[in-house]
């Protein structure tokens, strides 16, 4: 493969700049080569109305999976039936993990977010790691400003994953940086079952976060295109991703 292909291909715009933004980059951004689709502009969104402005411009389909709607960009949810279609005819289903699996604001990340950063905190604290002020500041800050602060802590050994082993982006993607916002991003219930991952291959959705099994992304060409993409094929557990090399 050759070197730098995948940063030489991303959307115009979108630049690391941060170690932050290089490290979302390698763990979340299969995305941004996604194919036939409009992939993000950026690397995270700074705020609710930032990320507005982006899906309003989107073609969005709507559709009922397993007794939840879900919304995604219109090529992908065409896939995402045909794959569903394929399955139930195999006597297998696609369906989603939960109400949240397809499309999520801004706020919903937020949510997440701090269900995570939150009790942290008071841990760390707890365990004299930290300091009373130093998570009052860090609470107190825009998330845009949070993320940095979080991911030093994180440095330092000091995780923020809900089992506090681990980094937070292992457990939740920071607000403004979900492939949700995107609406290229589905949580699939049955991602256990690997007939149901090659239905999904087949179909142009593919597993593109090692941290999180049910999350599979859309990447608009087929498998034996993803390389072109700048993306190779890692195996974890007998499953494969593919991530940007990078």
């Amino acid at each position: 493969m050759v070197a730098g292909l995948f940063l030489s291909i991303l959307p115009k715009g979108v630049r690391a700049t941060n170690s932050v933004e290089r490290r979302l980059l390698a763990e979340y951004g299969a995305v941004f080569v996604a194919q036939r689709v409009q992939p993000p502009p950026k690397i995270v969104f700074k705020d609710e109305n930032d990320l507005a402005v982006f899906q309003s411009e989107l073609s969005v389909s709507a559709e009922s999976f397993a007794g939840f709607d879900m919304e995604l960009q219109s090529t992908a949810m065409a896939d995402l039936q045909r794959a569903a279609t394929e399955a139930k005819e195999a006597g297998l289903a696609v369906s989603p993990r939960g109400a949240d699996s397809a499309r999520r604001s801004y706020e919903e990340t937020v949510a997440l977010w701090e269900s995570r950063v939150t009790p942290a905190l008071k841990h760390w604290v707890g365990k004299k790691r930290l300091t009373q002020s130093e998570a009052d500041r860090i609470e107190s800050l825009s998330l845009y400003e949070q993320v940095p602060e979080v991911l030093r802590l994180e440095d330092k050994g000091l995780f923020f994953a809900k089992d506090l082993s681990k980094s937070i982006i292992y457990s939740v993607a920071p607000p403004g940086a979900s492939q949700h916002h995107s609406m290229l991003a589905f949580d699939v219930k049955e991602y256990e079952n690997p007939r149901v991952r090659q239905v999904l291959a087949k179909h142009k959705w593919f597993q593109t976060v090692v941290s999180d099994l049910p999350h599979f992304t859309y990447l608009g060409v087929d498998e034996s295109e993803l390389p072109n993409l700048g993306l190779k094929k890692v195996i974890e557990s007998g499953r494969s991703f593919w991530i940007p090399d990078i």
